[in-house]
């Protein structure tokens, strides 16, 4: 463990073998630290914030302070971080609040770029890319490898669903169907990440299956409800076309179409 002389660590902290404080930086009483984390230069790590191992935050970057939620009065919540997540400088990410939960989350393996910033009870899976400058309200739900453009803007509440892309300068109002590319000043489908589903490692006869639930839901013109039952019916039993069913299902801002 290398913990640099100018830097603040709460004696409440806990750090695990390995971590590396760099100078000014401040961790405080309530922070846990797996292995091999790194907090850089003047970075701030404080709040009920837990990480998993191999985490690096970088210079100026802020972790587990309070929300950004006039309604927050100082309660008891918590951040949840996995393992080998990046911060890089600038990045800030906030606890829960009472009203949405407790818990902000953020799986493993993300990179959050410079000036991005993670809302209050948001739930991040894994994989996920957020590229500079991206805004993330609260109570958002980001589910696994998504990527996010930079200066991408997202509503409180809205989803984004598996394997989808927001291009980068997008306002995203309404849900993100997994698999699918939204853009524009109000997002607006783009078409399939048939990039981001053949890297994922999906076959051929998968990337075909999601092809054809596209078709069926935004461009045979048939009510949602409909479009859904045909989808099941014709394609239902795969676990890439059940996900989307299931998604779509319960999306309460609805689907971006």
């Amino acid at each position: 463990m290398a913990i640099h002389p100018t830097a603040i660590v709460d004696p409440g902290a806990r750090l695990g073998p390995g971590c590396e404080i760099g100078p000014f930086a401040v961790v405080g009483p309530a922070v846990t630290l797996g292995e091999g984390c790194s907090v850089g230069a003047h970075a701030v790590v404080t709040g009920r914030t837990s990480m998993g191992k191999g985490n690096r935050v970088f210079p100026h970057a802020v972790v587990g302070e309070i929300p950004q939620d006039l309604k927050y009065r100082g309660e008891d919540t918590r951040l949840e971080i996995g393992d080998r997540n990046t911060f890089r400088e600038f990045s800030t990410v906030n606890l829960g609040t009472a009203g949405g939960g407790g818990v902000t989350r953020i799986g493993g393996g993300g990179l959050f770029m410079a000036y991005s910033h993670v809302g209050h009870d948001c739930d991040v899976g894994d994989g996920a890319i957020v590229a500079n400058g991206v805004a993330l309200a609260g109570h958002i739900v980001i589910e696994d490898h998504v990527h996010v453009g930079g200066l991408a803007a997202a509503h409180q509440f809205v989803r984004m669903g598996r394997l989808s892309f927001v291009s980068g300068l997008t306002g995203v109002a309404m849900d993100v169907a997994p698999y699918c590319t939204v853009s524009g000043a109000r997002a607006e489908l783009a078409g399939l990440n048939v990039v981001g589903l053949q890297r994922a490692g999906m076959g051929e006869e998968q990337v075909t299956r999601v092809k054809q639930l596209y078709k069926i839901f935004f461009r045979s013109g048939l009510p949602a409800a409909e479009a859904l039952a045909q989808i099941r019916a014709e394609l239902g039993g795969h676990p890439e076309v059940d996900h989307f069913v299931t998604f779509v299902e319960g999306s309460k801002r609805g689907v971006t179409r």
